[in-house]
């Protein structure tokens, strides 16, 4: 049954700066493209109106994930997922309500606004940390433009100054309390240093009170940015001879090594629209290859690549391309990557290997030889994730002896268990079954990898039942006036409009009555055309279950118009019921009145109700 909650305050979403207008995430989800935006993460397929693919949140053989244009909304028949642009990104990417408005506005070109409101709660601890971090970095950038050393350094290095200031570049003078002296004047504030990594706390002596250095001295600063654009942590290079030669932030609340990518902020900002990433080694690689045109560069921070890395590149875009250095060093880098890409490997994802020229890093190369050639090198000689699989485990053994191609096999098995059931692993296991000269139906017992070109299993092993179908309600049959027009208005909100006097419909006493008057008054204040949108408004009221579950229904109508006509038709039946129920209800007080003093035994028959 539908429910009423009340009259709400309008979802204005609370943020650190102020507030996120309601008018603002309806411009959001009208203008955001739910197909481009779920389809960068998951291979759809046109059907009919609508787009379907295989549940990215759960496991099937059968797709039962459908994506609606007309509505902005999707939902999975087998696990019953749905939701909005919005909802998809906090589900799928693991964002907040926050993280995801903002990064569906950077999709879509919008830059989101604020609304401060009186008695706006207090910012969170971590916002004095992201404070001290730019500040911090400001402090840099102001050290590089005094600093001609360190200046003639960027430009040996081939930088140009507008290059420096994309990226914030500084200088960390040599000095131990240059950070210190800055913002550290009392104890509570060389804490909040200690907190974000700035300075090391000297070993502690008995009964002397512990002091601090800065972590960075005379170094060039690269600062890291998430993807709201705060400074996160540092990188910093020596300018001469020393060690490390990079010295980076260590891992604190704000900044781990194994989740960001450096130059992945700049990349966004590059553009909006990304459809593939290069991942490099350094921070001047990805430095350097901006400046010259490759804006999709990021790399790791001194670290290997991660199956976390992986994961948030593959919700940006579905082609990575790793770049390495051709030495020996670049090669194990490369397999090291392989092997922690392989639990993200699926169709529809591309992956693909580039080695370097010996001597050459992606920093040298592109300057000596420019974008255009570079970016040759990047179509025609980065190869597959499945070549480069097969090429390095065959430079392992002599595949021309039944030994040498035994071993083979044993090699692939535990990599290629790892990639996830499915099409390529199919493919993939087909390609080693070439090269050890089986069936693959035989190489597949043999490993006992799974049969060949067989769905995915649950974790017990047994196959999930396809979903069962959705079955199209019978015509005719009594129906509910009150669901049924809940139901249009989620549909076709635009409808609203068309009911010009609510005065009627107020005075009705029915279950889920003031449901529709608070729709109807919401869309005659602020319209809108889209299902999304409108859901979006009622996000975190108790209603919205219903709505949503309304919204899921098929609704067999199709156009505005003809909904406009049975939305009337409904509310006109609606108040038609209302009067024959109190005519009932008057006739029946006059027959008790007059009581059976005349022997009158007679029944009166009830009206009926839809």
């Amino acid at each position: 049954m539908l429910t009423y909650a009340g009259a709400q305050a309008r979802h204005i979403l609370p943020t650190v700066a102020g507030r996120i207008p309601q008018h603002f995430i309806d411009e959001l989800i009208a203008r955001a493209d739910i197909v481009e935006l779920i389809g960068s993460r998951v291979p759809l397929k046109k059907a009919g109106k609508e787009f379907k693919a295989c549940c990215p949140f759960h496991g099937e053989k059968t797709p039962s994930f459908h994506v609606v244009p007309d509505k902005q909304f999707y939902h999975c028949f087998g696990c019953g997922v749905h939701g909005t642009a919005i909802t998809f990104l906090m589900d799928h990417d693991h964002l907040s309500f926050v993280e995801a408005v903002e990064d569906l506005a950077a999709r879509v070109g919008l830059e989101v606004p604020r609304e401060e409101q009186p008695g706006a709660r207090q910012a969170p601890p971590t916002d004095a940390l992201f404070a001290l971090l730019d500040k911090t970095a400001e402090l840099y950038r102001r050290a590089l433009m005094d600093s001609e050393r360190a200046k003639d350094y960027f430009k040996a290095r081939g930088l140009t100054g507008e290059t420096a200031a994309k990226f914030s570049l500084g200088y960390a003078p040599d000095a131990w309390d240059y950070v210190l002296q800055q913002f550290g004047a009392s104890e509570a504030e060389r804490l909040k240093l200690l907190q974000v990594g700035l300075v090391i706390e000297r070993e502690r002596k008995t009964g002397v009170h512990p002091g601090y250095y800065d972590r960075f001295r005379d170094r060039v600063m690269f600062p890291i940015r998430d993807a709201r654009g705060r400074t996160i942590g540092f990188g910093g290079r020596v300018l001469d001879k020393g060690e490390p030669k990079y010295l980076n932030s260590p891992e604190t609340e704000l900044f781990h090594k194994g989740r960001e990518l450096y130059g992945l902020y700049e990349a966004r900002q590059a553009s909006r629209t990304l459809t593939r990433l290069l991942i490099v080694e350094g921070y001047m690689d990805v430095v350097r290859l901006h400046q010259a045109g490759i804006t999709y560069a990021v790399a790791t921070l001194g670290t290997a690549t991660t199956p976390e890395h992986l994961s948030r590149v593959f919700r940006i875009c579905n082609e990575l391309i790793f770049c390495f250095d051709g030495d020996r060093a670049g090669r194990a880098a490369a397999w090291r990557a392989l092997e922690n890409s392989l639990g993200q490997v699926r169709e529809g994802r591309q992956l693909r290997f580039l080695l370097l020229p010996d001597g050459h890093d992606p920093d040298s190369l592109v300057g000596e030889e420019g974008r255009e050639a570079f970016e040759k090198r990047l179509a025609t000689q980065a190869i597959p994730l499945s070549e480069y699989f097969i090429a390095h485990l065959r430079s392992q053994v002599d595949i021309d002896t039944v030994d040498g191609r035994a071993r083979f096999g044993e090699l692939a098995k535990p990599l290629l268990e790892r990639i996830p059931a499915g099409i390529y692993r199919e493919l993939l296991g087909d390609e080693i079954a070439k090269v050890v000269r089986l069936d693959p139906r035989r190489l597949a017992a043999a490993l006992k990898t799974g049969t060949p070109h067989s769905g995915p299993a649950s974790p017990a092993g047994e196959r999930k039942p396809a979903p069962p179908p959705v079955k199209k309600p019978a015509a005719g049959g009594r129906r509910n006036l009150v669901r049924q027009a809940v139901q249009l208005l989620v549909h076709y909100p635009g409808i609203a409009d068309k009911v010009s006097d609510l005065t009627a419909l107020r005075a009705l006493d029915r279950p889920g009555i003031p449901l529709i008057v608070q729709l109807v008054e919401e869309l005659h204040d602020q319209p809108c055309d889209k299902t999304a949108v409108l859901l979006e408004r009622w996000r975190g009221r108790p209603d919205v279950e219903h709505l949503e579950k309304l919204a899921l229904m098929p609704l067999y109508i199709e156009d505005q118009a003809g909904a406009a006509q049975e939305l009337l038709g409904a509310l006109e039946r609606l108040l038609k019921e209302d009067e024959t129920q109190r005519q009932y209800q008057d006739l029946l007080t006059r027959h008790k009145r007059a009581g059976a003093a005349d022997g009158e035994n007679a029944e009166i028959e009830p009206p009926g109700r839809n």
